[in-house]
């Protein structure tokens, strides 16, 4: 297909039903995926992460996918190495004459490619990671929201990884980031919205068919593998819950409740995220989540053509 496009991107809140969109558009056109996903780079982190990895087989048919299961869980990632590894992983797919598909809900992540920052690797600060050890989750993200830079906290719902935010925002406030020359993508943006309630409803119901498929054992087995809880609690959401569980700081029905509210809470950090991207320019075309895979997939192909 002729289309001034060199990057296809879909993205939207969790349990939006993105990855589906995403095989799908790559089997019509040919092509691979680029996981846009904090977590979804750990092996062994699969039902908690949502990886839904049978998603990509249609008719017997692997679509091929990129920065999916390439840690191990225990080791730490940014978007530094993120950002690296898109690239990389992108010049590989259009060396071999295709359009590469982002997808994910790590609007960080996202922007990073899409912006073009020239991010910096930003080195630990022991110092302000000491006035801050002691600080409140809630105490963090008021300091957090005073830096413009990293102003909405969608990935940062731990402390660890709260005060990494910081430190983060804190070098970049001093060291400004700057957009690279070397690279000419025009990204065609997808987002797949469904309205509040009907949000909650996937959200809850997505939540109760991973526990039922063995999220709780998928934690016990990366505990029993030699990941600590603290560890665990670092990636934050499912993991932090079900290990707060798994030690008996809170019963299996506090567990769910705890957890399913928090998943809300991180699926409108996300949206609001996607808006903050469109005030700052980035135009995301944006389709009902009730239309057909068929009706999905079309409309992107039509867009490709604009």
């Amino acid at each position: 297909m002729e289309t001034k496009y060199n990057l296809i991107s879909i993205m939207g809140a969790t349990a939006g039903g993105k990855t589906g969109v995403a095989v799908h558009l790559a089997k019509e056109l040919g092509s691979e995926i680029i996981s846009a996903d904090s977590r979804q780079v750990y092996r062994g982190m699969d039902i908690g992460t949502g990886k839904d990895l049978d998603e990509y087989t249609i008719d017997g048919q692997l679509i091929p996918y990129h920065l999916i299961d390439i840690l191990d869980a225990g080791e730490k990632y940014n978007v530094f190495e993120y950002q690296s590894d898109f690239f990389k992983a992108y010049d590989d797919i259009r060396s071999r004459g295709m359009i590469p598909i982002l997808c994910g809900g790590t609007g960080l992540y996202i922007e990073s490619v899409l912006k073009n920052y020239n991010l910096p690797n930003v080195p630990e600060n022991q110092n302000l990671r000491k006035s801050l050890e002691n600080k409140t989750i809630e105490e963090l993200e008021i300091i957090l929201r005073t830096y413009k830079p990293l102003n909405n906290n969608s990935d940062y719902d731990t402390a660890k990884r709260a005060i990494r935010a910081i430190e983060i925002a804190e070098y970049t406030k001093r060291n400004p980031l700057s957009t690279t020359s070397n690279r000419n993508l025009n990204s065609l943006n997808i987002g797949i919205i469904f309205d509040r309630e009907q949000r909650r409803q996937r959200i809850t119901a997505r939540l109760k068919q991973r526990l039922e498929n063995g999220m709780v054992e998928e934690v016990e087995r990366l505990v029993n593998n030699g990941i600590s809880y603290e560890n665990l609690e670092y990636y934050g959401l499912e993991y932090k819950y079900l290990a707060w569980y798994l030690q008996g700081k809170i019963s299996y029905d506090e567990m769910f409740e705890q957890l399913n509210t928090s998943i809300h809470r991180f699926a409108k950090r996300q949206m609001t995220w996607f808006r903050k991207m469109e005030r700052d320019g980035i135009k995301i075309h944006w389709l009902d989540g009730n239309m057909s895979m068929e009706e999905k997939v079309g409309k992107i192909l039509d867009l490709m053509k604009n």
